[in-house]
């Protein structure tokens, strides 16, 4: 299934947030005092950041799961007996499956 933009957008923040934060831990490695103290700023600052990334590409996840079980629902309402005779294909492909792999 293809990814949302703003989920696509999420994940590359993650990861440039991640790179970040493993460069600044590199940096607070060897730094002391007031540079420390800086340091130990930036990367509360990227933790926040990470942290509103993730709840904002776990929200785009539930609201988008939200939406395909809405359209699940309304397509089984609408077609009850295709939807019957879908899932009883499914359900003989994976017992196939399942009866070969034994």
């Amino acid at each position: 299934m293809p990814q949302s933009p703003a989920l696509k957008t999420v994940r590359n923040d993650m990861k440039t947030l991640v790179k970040d934060a493993q460069a600044l831990f590199a940096e607070a490695a060897a730094a002391t005092g007031e540079k420390a103290d800086e340091l130990r700023a930036r990367g509360l600052t990227l933790l926040e950041a990470a942290a509103e990334a993730a709840q904002s590409a776990q929200a785009a996840a539930i609201e988008k799961g939200k939406e395909v079980a809405a359209k699940t629902d309304d397509y089984v309402h609408e077609n009850p007996w295709r939807a019957v005779a879908i899932s009883a294909g499914l359900g003989l492909l994976v017992g196939l499956v399942i009866g070969r792999s034994k």
